[in-house]
């Protein structure tokens, strides 16, 4: 269309017409004079619509079904993991059991020497090509584990802590031969240090060359400045052979741990020192030596035969 000067006045009064049915509409509300021609333009375009929706909807209804597929898929895997790990926490009866009674032993250990302690399980072990003895750990950093804490279980010393991330730690034991604790013996109080010999005793080198010590002697952590990375008076070992003395200025001893670095399962770091020292507290109560029961038998001779002592007679 030619833009002349009836096609500018036409286009002026569209656009008024459209302004008033607006405002017609508006004010006019659920009681509109255009709602009839509404409701004919949505007969008219209604299934234009409807197709258009029909079109696009496989897609959207394709990307949902993409998105709670693999909703499903994770949640699947998660369940099966969580299974999975709740199977291997549990483990057989007998394990279960097992570890029940370590969990209860240790904790004993810490209410005697009043430790506060962190309990993990153990979830690896070092190396076999390695040179060192060590165990991994399922707690770390995330839950207040720190480098140079003591490791100890319902039998005594295990070892320290040497390596930390956000959920695991690695510990020495104290089997390994770079590991050094110094000790004091039960009753005596004769100081110490005992280094790691990997499968064999520990062996303790005593401060006092003429100390007297049996086979038996039990002895304890000593303690370490500000307690890392020892704290005082958990269980070391007993003493299984004495060096004789050769006049020097240490004595040699042989300790037999009362830890069996073998077969490690439920483990405590102690992530608080006890208040003061325990001494000897902490370790087991001595088991005294039943006697033997001496059994007296009196023989009865058996009496003579009538013909017999008629004979004799």
């Amino acid at each position: 269309m030619r833009d002349t000067r009836e096609s500018r006045l036409l286009l002026v009064l569209l656009i008024a017409i459209a302004f008033a049915l607006i405002t017609v509409d508006i004010r006019g509300g659920e009681d509109s004079p255009v709602d009839g021609a509404r409701q004919a333009a949505a007969t008219v375009f209604g299934p234009i619509e409807d197709g258009v929706s029909g079109a696009v909807d496989p897609i959207g209804n394709a990307v949902s079904a993409i998105r709670e597929s693999g909703d499903r898929h994770d949640r699947l895997a998660e369940l099966e993991r969580e299974n999975a790990a709740l199977k291997a926490e549990l483990g057989s009866d007998d394990r279960s059991r097992s570890r029940l009674e370590q969990l209860d032993k240790m904790l004993k250990v810490a209410g005697q020497g009043q430790y506060g302690i962190k309990g993990a399980q153990v979830i690896a072990i070092g190396a076999a090509q390695g040179f060192s003895w060590t165990i991994t750990i399922d707690v770390g950093a995330d839950d207040g584990i720190k480098r140079d804490m003591t490791v100890l279980n319902g039998d005594g010393l295990v070892g320290r802590v040497t390596t930390v991330g956000p959920g695991t730690a690695t510990v020495l034991l104290a089997s390994d031969p770079d590991f050094t604790v110094g000790t004091r013996m039960e009753a005596s109080d004769e100081l110490g240090f005992a280094s790691g010999q990997g499968d064999r005793p520990l062996r303790v080198e005593l401060l006092n060359g003429k100390a007297e010590v049996k086979k038996g002697d039990r002895l304890v952590t000593f303690g370490s400045q500000a307690d890392k990375p020892f704290v005082p008076g958990v269980p070391v070992g007993v003493v299984s052979r004495v060096d004789p003395s050769g006049g020097g200025l240490t004595r040699t001893l042989s300790v037999t741990p009362f830890v069996s670095f073998s077969k490690l399962d439920v483990v405590g770091v102690v992530v608080q020192a006890p208040g003061k020292d325990p001494r000897d507290t902490v370790l087991p109560e001595k088991s005294e030596p039943k006697p033997t029961p001496t059994v007296t038998v009196t023989v009865t001779p058996p009496a003579p035969a009538d013909g017999q002592y008629q004979q004799e007679q």
